[in-house]
């Protein structure tokens, strides 16, 4: 039921191919790369604000991003894995991105893996903060996992990043420290932003969204700073910031928003 590739990126583009075109929902905004590869790949994608959208449009795919980026949405395993049966009943795929669901496991539908109707993307850079390692995982029925293997082909992944991913996923020690670390982390961006008189419109413990008129003027002034956030065509309103890193960062990053 597993299949892996250099990042989870290259499943993301892998996965359209392996479908019949059909019509994909994708409940957004989200990631932009699902809808452009599934479009790519010839599917007629629309995006949506509600799941029970797919329904009404008879969407052979329903893409979910879990907890959902940038806004930080979240499903319960429960409802995820409704949908997937309802997916299931009329032949098709409820595709669950869980990119950013390490912090809170009790959140994955991961356990679910193999169900008819299922698929679940892992990526391991995230919260292990190795992106260069280049580790994405697919987790699907056993006919669909052995068809993404195919696609990827022989040498998926390195020795090495297998043995540090190894090394990694079963250190039962730095992984709940971190999960407490990162936490903290977020309290303490959201105190910070909203010192500076930012509203925190949502996000995960690995990234906080800020909603503000002044977003445009922001992104250029914090640039000016050596600070780079996310911003969004659609939002313009909206920013997006990552979690300083050493105490220098979270200073630099103090000081440019007082400014």
């Amino acid at each position: 039921m597993v299949a892996t590739a250099s990042g989870s990126q290259a499943l993301i583009q892998l996965l359209p191919r392996l479908c019949r075109p059909g019509r994909v929902a994708v409940l957004g905004p989200t990631y932009a790369e699902h809808a452009r590869c599934w479009a790519l790949a010839g599917h007629e994608v629309r995006a949506v604000e509600r799941p029970e959208e797919a329904g009404v449009l008879v969407a052979g795919v329903l893409v979910i991003v879990n907890p959902n980026n940038p806004d930080g949405r979240r499903f319960a395993p429960g409802e995820l894995l409704e949908m997937a049966g309802a997916q299931a009943a009329r032949g098709g795929l409820l595709v669950v991105d869980e990119a950013f669901a390490d912090m809170r496991p009790e959140d994955s539908v991961a356990p679910a893996a193999g169900q008819p109707g299922l698929v679940v993307l892992r990526s391991f850079g995230k919260f292990f903060g190795l992106a260069g390692l280049r580790l994405g995982i697919a987790l699907a029925p056993a006919a669909l996992a052995a068809a993404l293997r195919e696609a990827v082909g022989p040498w998926a992944v390195s020795g090495p990043g297998l043995a540090i991913a190894t090394a990694a996923l079963g250190d039962r020690d730095w992984i709940p420290a971190t999960r407490d670390r990162l936490a903290r982390a977020s309290a303490g961006l959201d105190r910070l932003l909203e010192g500076a008189g930012l509203r925190v419109a949502g996000g995960t413990e690995l990234f906080r969204l800020v909603e503000d008129a002044r977003a445009p003027s922001l992104y250029r002034a914090l640039g000016s700073a050596g600070i780079l956030v996310r911003r969004f065509e659609h939002r313009p309103d909206w920013l997006r910031f990552g979690l300083p890193g050493p105490d220098e960062a979270w200073r630099r990053l103090a000081v440019a928003l007082d400014d």
